[in-house]
């Protein structure tokens, strides 16, 4: 299947300039017959690009804000658009209105997208020596962060060409977020509803360095790390209250058992019945809030105390080891205090990667629960 007539191009412009006839230009070139032309709330001197391009041709649908709704909100805004007028199309493709993204690219991804019926990703190169250091730096930290704090490897976070078929963008329309944000949580929505994407490499442009961009680099690069690393700031949360309520049973094991029990059994079981209940509530609290992952509660179970119980033992072997390593003796409790907090810091880090990656993992649409 190679029909661009199934393909509807999303092009969300905001005070375009004649980069924008260029960008329409090329794509009905290359044979692109649809175009849902959004004006997110432009000044009314930008207005007459807009008219005079969907008056001179038949092919683009011109949707308008009356005020500036976000970048995201005219995503949206075309994809239900798409969704609701356009029955038989296969998918539509996202371009940006500044003719940084050549045609043959768009083409190249909407092609890829009908041949395996993912969403395909086009991604640039930024390590060329033409790009402004800026752009490089950032959508670098970017990917970087997405690996680490998120499990997902994705060259080109900030990419504004992502050909997506009908079946997905079904599940992307009620995504949060109405700005910048929104191409962010549509790649964490990849994560969570299991949803395969692809990447396919395209032309890296950079006219008149970006300054065309729309993008506020403080405001709204926090917007966008604050949502990669909310993982991270939950499952923090999760280890903490699981951390209280552990301590909590322990005490209150203890004063309950104190009247029947004596040490050890007393510690012991006080240690066991504590961390059971710590652990349930930290499972389900990954499960559901931290990662929350589609995976069967019995499967995410299993791996969860294969992971867990092992880390414990882990945890004992490297303190021992340090330990005897330093020639560290009992009676330096100030230096065996911060062995320990460092080995379980490592270990934080390490079971956060693991949980993401395999315990909650999502499972494919395709798969069984």
């Amino acid at each position: 299947m190679n029909d661009l007539s199934k393909i509807s191009v999303v092009l969300p412009s905001l005070d375009p300039d004649e980069k924008l006839v260029a960008v329409i230009d090329g794509l009905l070139e290359y044979g692109f017959s649809d175009i849902i032309l959004v004006n997110d709330g432009s000044k009314q001197e930008n207005l007459h690009y807009f008219t005079d391009l969907a008056a001179k041709h038949p092919q683009i649908h011109l949707l308008h804000h009356e005020v500036n709704k976000g970048k995201g909100a005219a995503l949206k805004n075309a994809f239900r658009w798409f969704l609701a007028n356009r029955p038989d199309g296969f998918g539509v493709v996202t371009v940006d209105g500044d003719n940084q993204h050549h045609p043959a690219d768009t083409k190249a991804c909407c092609e890829h997208m009908l041949k395996t019926g993912h969403v395909v990703l086009g991604c640039r190169d930024f390590n060329q020596a033409d790009v402004p250091a800026r752009s490089s730096f950032g959508n670098k930290t970017t990917s970087i962060i997405f690996k680490i704090f998120v499990g997902m490897t994705i060259s080109d976070t900030q990419t504004g060409l992502r050909a997506i078929p009908r079946k997905v963008l079904e599940q992307l329309v009620d995504v949060y977020g109405d700005r910048f944000e929104y191409e962010t949580n549509m790649l964490l929505a990849f994560k969570t509803k299991g949803i395969d994407f692809e990447e396919v490499k395209i032309r890296t442009v950079y006219i008149e360095e970006n300054k065309s961009s729309h993008f506020r680099v403080i405001h709204d690069s926090w917007r966008i790390y604050k949502l990669i690393l909310a993982h991270f700031f939950r499952y923090t949360l999760s280890s903490i209250t699981c951390f209280v309520v552990d301590s909590g049973m322990v005490f209150l094991l203890t004063k309950i058992l104190g009247s029947f029990l004596v040490d050890p059994l007393l510690s012991g079981i006080s240690t066991i019945g504590a961390r059971v209940v710590s652990s349930l509530i930290n499972f389900f609290m990954n499960k559901k809030l931290v990662f929350q992952s589609n995976v069967s509660t019995g499967k995410a179970m299993i791996r969860y105390y294969a992971l867990a119980i092992p880390q414990l033992l882990v945890q004992w072997l490297a303190n021992q080891g340090l330990y005897t390593l330093l020639g560290i003796t009992e009676q330096q409790a100030g230096m065996r205090t911060l062995i320990h907090i460092l080995v379980m810091c490592i270990l934080f880090i390490v079971s956060f990667t693991i949980q993401q990656r395999w315990v909650f993992a999502p499972q494919k649409s395709n798969e069984e629960v």
